[in-house]
C-alpha cells in the first residue's frame, strides 16, 4: 500500500485573498456589514418582508443579503442599510497601522 503524503497551505486570514479575488478587501468589508446588518434585522425580529419595505428593496434582495450573496450590494448600500436600521455610521481614517504592509479597512461596532 502507498502512503500518500498531503500538504496543507496556511491561509492568510482573509479567505477572499487566499482564493485570489483581486477585491478582496472590498469582498471581506461587504461580507462583515452584512453580518451586522443581518444581526440587527434578527436582534429586532424583522421579517425579510419588513426589512425589504425599510430598505427599499424586493423581499428576494432581503433573502439574498441573509444568504450573504453580495453582488448586488455595495459597501454603500449596506451602510445605508445601517441608517435605515436606526444606526450611526461614522467613519474614521487614521495613520496606518505599522503592523501592517498597506493601509487596512476594518468595521468595528459598537453596542
Amino acid at each position: 500500500m502507498e502512503k500518500t503524503i498531503e500538504t496543507v497551505d496556511v491561509g492568510t486570514g482573509d479567505v477572499f485573498r487566499d482564493l485570489g479575488y483581486a477585491d478582496s478587501a472590498e469582498r471581506k468589508l461587504r461580507v462583515q456589514l452584512a453580518m451586522r446588518v443581518n444581526e440587527i434585522i434578527k436582534d429586532k425580529h424583522m421579517t425579510q418582508a419588513v426589512a425589504a419595505t425599510l430598505f427599499g428593496i424586493p423581499q428576494p434582495h432581503v433573502s439574498e443579503l441573509k444568504h450573504y450573496k453580495l453582488n448586488r450590494f455595495s459597501s454603500e448600500r449596506l451602510l445605508h442599510f445601517m441608517t435605515q436600521l436606526d444606526r450611526d455610521v461614522e467613519i474614521v481614517i487614521r495613520p496606518r497601522d505599522v503592523t501592517h504592509p498597506t493601509g487596512q479597512v476594518s468595521v468595528l461596532f459598537a453596542v
